[in-house]
């Protein structure tokens, strides 16, 4: 635990399944149990992000506003459209709430206490820290749990075992037609020699990719997530011994890292230079190759950038407390 248990904090998003991750996987390294706070801005408003206002009907007077007080000692936030919303935080409590930002809020870093962002990306300042990887929720202790205890319908597929994580259409980055036929035929390869798939969608994935990963994976024995229950994407990273992943989510590439396995990875039509720079920091280092539809690459350690990010955090919580506690400023009501 990196912070006292009494601390209270806030994960703050438009429920972005990414954001909302790389949010809650930081809070959790710290040793805290945040309250999801969602936010919705609706337009003209949600256009204006992130150098415009909140939207007015969540301002913090307002009935079930997702930023009403009282306020916690620590809030975590991503996306653009949350830029608004830690602004409007840190002036209703002069600065008393620690304020995080995970990406670049493209609004300069000077909106929140502290910025996060991949060693990729070229935000700079004193208050901006970088990583190689984008922290997640993928721990070693959940991956050890699921080997543990693996679904009987996993258990049984022998080695060598490929998860198969399935993104989708982004800003950057589109399935077409030859993307999905290509991307397949290579699954396809994979399995003829021998390599059992466990497959999951994401919730970005087109009917069209879904259908024809999952038509492989079936005519080969294999397991595909039909998206009832739980998602087991933490058993099937934490069975595989090599990983398959799109490329139109970094997020979905670095926790494929946290098992030491290598990551295949296949780039759809469009990209960003971003993007790019990513993959290539982790071609260097041996743990990404390009999906082929042959295995490649060798197991390596475990990486997580999740822990540093934390720590980071940590840090500059318990400096930014000794200030306000120094300055005799009130505590909040939620801790009265």
């Amino acid at each position: 635990m990196m912070l006292p248990a009494s601390t209270t904090s806030w994960v703050l998003t438009d429920g972005k399944a990414g954001d909302t991750a790389i949010c809650f996987g930081v809070v959790e390294a710290l040793g805290l149990e945040p309250q999801l706070h969602k936010i919705a801005p609706r337009a003209p408003w949600s256009w204006a992000t992130p150098f415009g206002p909140i939207d007015p009907r969540e301002a913090p007077s307002r009935p079930g506003s997702p930023i009403a007080p009282p306020y916690p000692d620590l809030v975590i936030a991503s996306g653009r459209r949350a830029v608004p919303y830690v602004r409007r935080i840190r002036a209703e409590t002069k600065g008393r709430t620690f304020t995080v930002f995970m990406k670049d809020p493209y609004a300069g870093p000077g909106i929140a206490d502290l910025v996060w962002v991949p060693e990729h990306d070229q935000l700079i300042g004193p208050n901006v820290i970088k990583t190689p990887l984008t922290p997640h929720r993928v721990t070693q202790a959940k991956l050890a749990a699921a080997r543990t205890l693996p679904l009987a319908v996993l258990a049984h597929l022998p080695s060598p075992r490929a998860a198969v994580l399935v993104g989708g259409n982004s800003v950057n980055h589109r399935f077409t037609a030859e993307d999905i036929a290509t991307f397949s035929s290579r699954l396809e390869l994979l399995a003829n020699a021998g390599v059992r798939l466990m497959g999951t969608p994401s919730r970005r994935t087109p009917p069209g990719l879904r259908d024809a990963v999952a038509a492989v994976i079936s005519r080969h024995g294999g397991y595909f997530w039909d998206e009832e229950g739980e998602n087991p994407f933490i058993m099937l990273l934490a069975l595989a011994d090599t990983v398959v992943a799109t490329s139109d989510s970094v997020g979905m590439v670095g926790e494929a890292a946290a098992t030491g396995r290598p990551v295949l990875v296949y780039e759809p039509s469009g990209g960003h230079p971003k993007n790019t720079r990513y993959l290539n920091t982790l071609r260097r280092s041996g743990i990404v190759h390009e999906f082929t539809g042959e295995l490649a690459g060798t197991p390596y350690e475990p990486v997580d950038s999740t822990l540093v990010v934390a720590s980071s955090i940590a840090q500059a919580f318990l400096g930014h407390r000794n200030v306000i506690r120094g300055a005799n400023a009130p505590r909040f009501p939620s801790q009265s």
